[in-house]
């Protein structure tokens, strides 16, 4: 028997004003996207920014449904709206916030399995990692190079048989 052991580095930031300008403005516009949110059942307002190669930025928000799995994620709205209005264009880099009713919300908030997962095909199809950035609504922002830092035992289209094999 032998271990294996992963890791990866995490930037943490204190204040936006710590970051670079097109990153906490990415952050920014995240913040924003909150209030595109239908969260009607858990008022749980996820926002999502995503910037592209060439620096337009797309944004999502979280849009539930009474039949919850029938829900979306913010990150899979962004990336649907970045891959309908940019094709072909990479993703730089992508932020993650929330706004909750009480607004204390301090640790940062990252993206469920699921979007972890479309977030890599991305990745992967690109061929160029992501940046994610992530933040609660007050407190420390952070920062991982790579959504494989977030999802490091992956599965992605090369673990599927190929055809005629």
């Amino acid at each position: 028997m032998k271990e294996l052991e992963i890791s990866y580095k995490i930037k943490v930031y204190e204040h936006l004003k710590e970051m670079n300008e097109q990153d906490a403005e990415l952050l920014q516009v995240a913040g924003v996207a909150t209030e595109l949110s239908y969260s009607p059942y858990s008022n749980y307002k996820v926002g999502c920014a995503i910037r592209m190669e060439d620096g337009s930025m797309v944004k999502g928000a979280n849009q539930e449904n009474a039949s919850y799995p029938v829900c979306i994620c913010a990150e899979g709205v962004a990336l649907a709206n970045a891959s309908a209005n940019f094709p072909g264009k990479a993703i730089e880099a992508m932020a993650i916030t929330i706004r909750t009713p009480k607004g204390d919300s301090h640790a940062p908030v990252a993206p469920c399995g699921l979007c972890r997962q479309n977030i890599l095909e991305h990745q992967n199809r690109q061929s160029s990692p992501i940046k994610i950035i992530l933040r609660g609504e007050q407190g420390e922002i952070y920062e991982v190079a790579s959504i494989k830092d977030l999802l490091p035992l992956n599965f992605s289209g090369d673990d599927l048989p190929q055809s005629g094999s």
